[in-house]
């Protein structure tokens, strides 16, 4: 974890039946998957600034509904960690410390390209969305569980929409 983190590990007092050590654990898991979700908005949103080509209206939406859904994310995974007393922390130095995603290829100019490096961001933002149900299940807390279920649900969609762009070749 990095420095910034560590400084917003104090929890705030609520009546949050979840013990202090599952609750500080759970915000460490969001915050470092709220920078996942807050990167890939970034990301989608230089494709939508950039894309050129034949395809270019249709991706140009698709990426701000990559964008949408992003900011959408981030924002329950915020409040997911007041909820439990924790800050959330979304400054983009803690954010370029701690994504896991890759960094966006700045040379895209292609449709194709675009939909390539927008597809692995969604992909990777997914696995770890996935591997956070995993953790939040081992730590007992079923509605983060579900929370982050609900963000997977959405990724897969947006990765299918955008995946399909690759696939109609004729």
């Amino acid at each position: 974890m990095t420095t910034i983190a560590r400084s917003h590990l104090a929890l705030h007092q609520t009546k949050n039946d979840l013990p202090e050590r599952t609750r500080s654990a759970l915000a460490d898991i969001l915050n470092r998957r709220l920078a996942d979700a807050i990167d890939l908005q970034l990301q989608a949103k230089q494709a939508h600034w950039n894309v050129r080509g034949p395809s270019f209206i249709a991706l140009h939406e698709l990426f701000d509904k990559v964008v949408e859904h992003a900011a959408g994310s981030a924002d329950l995974l915020a409040e997911r960690v007041a909820q439990l007393g924790g800050t959330a922390v979304g400054t983009i130095r803690f954010v370029a410390e701690t994504t896991e995603l890759e960094e966006y290829p700045l040379d895209k100019v292609s449709g194709a390209d675009h939909v390539a490096a927008l597809a692995g961001a969604l992909a990777s933002f997914g696995a770890a969305i996935r591997r956070a149900i995993e953790e939040a299940t081992e730590l007992g807390d079923a509605a983060t569980a579900d929370l982050f279920t609900e963000i997977t649900r959405g990724t897969d969609k947006l990765l299918w929409f955008v995946e399909a762009h690759s696939h109609a070749r004729s």
